[in-house]
């Protein structure tokens, strides 16, 4: 269950995996993008925690809403409003409820409508795809996260910067998708998923 102190650490988390790993994550996004993933979701998120800082939010939708507007207001490229778009489907959802997976589908439902893509386009839902389904089952893990980012190695891109290099993306990892197993491994982390 979401609760408004276990997603702002979860975000707190996510801010600093992004910071540690934003110089990996462009050097992933540098054969098959633009090379700027990292510094780009790194400034993101410095947006966001100076929001949420500055604003105290007091509900779950309050503080996913604030994520949405720092992040689509400050990350380049596709993931701003990507990730913004998942975070703003995720407020509405918690509108109604607080539940976790409910919350995490409207977001990848986001994704997937922002994007219009599918898992096994090499994108971030080929991370929040089988993440859900293994929250599902109880069975998310930090190793089974990774298994999956890795798994997009083996996919050729279909949309996106990286569809542009075709077959050549094949080999790379997603680094969306990567960024996004940070985003999962702060939800178990923070305890909203055990």
């Amino acid at each position: 269950m979401f609760t408004t102190e276990n997603l702002i650490k979860t975000l707190e988390l996510f801010k600093e995996k992004i910071d540690a790993n934003k110089d990996y994550l462009s050097e992933l996004d540098t054969p098959i993008g633009d090379g700027d993933h990292g510094n780009n979701m790194a400034r993101g998120m410095e947006a966001v925690a100076e929001s949420l800082g500055s604003k105290n939010p007091d509900t779950v939708m309050d503080v996913f809403k604030l994520t949405a507007m720092a992040l689509i207001s400050k990350v380049g490229g596709a993931s701003g409003p990507l990730y913004g778009t998942a975070m703003m489907e995720m407020a509405k959802a918690s509108a109604t409820t607080t539940e976790v997976i409910p919350i995490l589908e409207a977001g990848f439902l986001g994704i997937q409508k922002r994007g219009s893509s599918e898992a096994g386009e090499k994108t971030m839902l080929d991370e929040w795809a089988p993440a859900i389904e293994a929250i599902k089952e109880n069975q998310l893990t930090e190793e089974l996260l990774q298994t999956f980012a890795e798994g997009t190695k083996e996919l050729i891109a279909k949309k996106g910067r990286a569809s542009y290099v075709g077959e050549r993306s094949v080999g790379h990892i997603d680094p969306g998708a990567m960024s996004s197993k940070y985003f999962f491994q702060s939800l178990l982390e923070a305890g909203v998923i055990s």
